[in-house]
């Protein structure tokens, strides 16, 4: 995850959450967002 823009990774969350794929998948996409300190660019950050 660490060669996708952060423009590309937090499309790839919405996209995951509109989806409705694994929590396992979206909890990676979460980490990889809060290792960039992104959180601020998501309007909802699941738990």
């Amino acid at each position: 995850m660490e060669h996708l823009s952060d423009e590309l990774l937090i499309e790839s969350y919405y996209k995951a959450n509109e989806l409705d794929l694994s929590r396992e998948f979206i909890r990676l996409i979460e980490k990889e967002i809060q290792r960039r300190s992104l959180i601020h660019e998501i309007s909802y950050f699941a738990n």
